[in-house]
C-alpha cells in the first residue's frame, strides 16, 4: 500500500492516525517544526497494552488496535533542526542533508553530461551490462548446482549434466571475458570524467558557502534545484575551448559569476559583501591557502586561559597584545610573535 501523507496541522490527520494503525499502513507527517504534537506520545513512546492475543493502544479517546506492520515517520523543512533531548529519545533521527563528497559526484555527472555526453552514455551503458552480466552469472552458479544436486551416481556417466556443465563453462568463461573487457573501458572513461572534477569540487564548495546563509537570516535559503539549474545554465553559456585546462577554468569562472549576480538579487545591500567574503574563504580554506586554524581566529580573536605575559613595548596596544599572544597559541609559526 501507499504510504500515508499528512501534516499536524491537518483538521483530520488523528482519524487518519488511528486509521493507518488500526489497518498497518505506513504514515509520514510532513513539514514538523522543532515541536512535536503532544497527541502522538503514545505512537512514539510504542504504549501498548494486551487483551488476550491482541496489542492495543490508546491515542487520544480512543484506544484501538495496534498492526504489527504499522510505521510511523516524521519530517522537517528546518535546515538546522534542535530537539530537545526528550524528543530525541523518542525517536530515531536521520539527516538528509547532502554531504560534500555526494554533491561533488553529483556534479560531476551533470559536468561530463553536459560536456560528453558520449562519455556519459556509455558509463550508464557499462554499469546496466556489468549488473547483466552479474546476473547472469549468478543464474549459471544456480544452474550448476542444481545439475550436481539432482545428479545420481557418477556425474561423468550423466550426458545431460556433463553437456549442461560444458554449456555453462562456456557461457561463464565468456561473460567473464565481457567483465574484464567492461572494467578496461569503464576505467578508462572514469580517467576522462576525472578531468572535471575540479569543476565539480570548486562547484560544490560554493553550495555550501552560500548554505551558509541561512545562519545570518533564515530568509537566505536557496535549494538543490535551484543551484544545479543554475550550474547547467552556467555551462551551456561559459566560453568553449578545446584545451581541456581553460574549459575548465571557463566553467568555473562563468558559474562563479552568475551564481553571485543571482544570489546578490535576495540579499540586502549590507550582506553582499559578507557573500563575497564567504565564498573567498570557502574556496581558500577547500584549496588549503587558509587553514582553519587561522580562520578561526580571525573571526574569534583566539581563547587563550593564560593571561598575556607584561608587554616587551610600549606602543603596542594592550588589546593588540594580547590578540598577539593568543595567536602565538594557535600555531608553531606564530610562535615568534611571544
Amino acid at each position: 500500500c501507499s504510504i500515508v501523507v499528512a501534516k499536524f496541522s491537518d483538521a483530520d490527520y488523528l482519524k487518519r492516525l488511528e486509521g493507518c494503525i488500526q489497518l498497518g499502513y505506513p504514515m509520514l507527517v510532513e513539514k514538523i517544526s522543532e515541536d512535536i504534537d503532544p497527541a502522538v506520545e503514545p505512537v512514539l513512546l510504542r504504549q501498548t497494552s494486551k487483551r488476550g492475543n491482541t496489542v492495543m493502544i490508546k491515542l487520544g479517546d480512543a484506544i484501538i488496535e495496534w498492526h504489527a506492520d504499522f510505521r510511523f515517520y516524521m519530517t522537517t523543512e528546518l535546515t538546522n533542526p534542535h530537539y530537545l533531548p526528550e524528543t530525541a529519545v523518542k525517536v530515531t533521527l536521520l539527516n538528509f542533508m547532502i554531504t560534500p563528497d555526494g554533491l561533488e559526484d553529483q556534479l560531476l555527472s551533470i559536468v561530463v553530461e553536459e560536456e560528453r555526453p558520449d562519455l556519459a552514455g556509455e558509463k550508464a551503458r557499462l554499469v546496466v551490462e556489468s549488473a547483466a552480466n552479474k546476473e547472469q552469472l549468478e543464474m549459471t552458479e544456480s544452474k550448476i548446482l542444481d545439475v550436481l544436486g539432482s545428479s545420481k551416481g557418477n556425474i561423468l556417466d550423466d550426458e545431460v549434466a556433463v553437456q549442461v556443465l560444458s554449456a555453462s563453462k562456456r557461457l561463464a568463461d565468456d561473460i567473464a571475458e565481457k567483465q574484464t573487457t567492461a572494467e578496461t573501458t569503464e576505467r578508462q572513461i572514469d580517467k576522462a570524467r576525472n578531468e572535471y572534477v575540479p569543476v565539480a569540487f570548486k562547484t560544490a564548495v560554493l553550495f555550501f558557502a552560500v548554505a551558509d546563509l541561512a545562519n545570518i537570516d533564515p530568509m537566505y535559503q536557496f535549494s538543490l534545484p535551484f543551484f544545479i539549474n543554475l550550474f547547467k545554465a552556467s555551462i551551456h553559456k561559459s566560453e568553449r575551448h578545446d584545451a581541456i585546462h581553460l574549459r575548465i577554468s571557463n566553467l568555473n569562472r562563468s558559474f562563479m559569476l552568475m551564481l553571485y549576480r543571482n544570489i546578490c538579487r535576495s540579499l540586502f545591500e549590507n550582506h553582499k559583501l559578507l557573500l563575497s567574503f564567504l565564498i573567498t574563504t570557502r574556496i581558500a580554506i577547500a584549496a588549503r591557502k587558509v587553514s582553519m586554524v587561522d580562520y578561526r581566529f580571525f573571526l574569534t580573536g583566539g581563547v587563550s586561559l593564560e593571561n598575556a605575559p607584561a608587554k616587551p613595548i610600549d606602543w603596542v596596544p594592550d588589546r593588540m597584545w594580547t590578540e598577539m599572544f593568543r595567536m602565538g597559541r594557535t600555531d608553531v609559526k606564530y610562535a615568534c610573535l611571544l
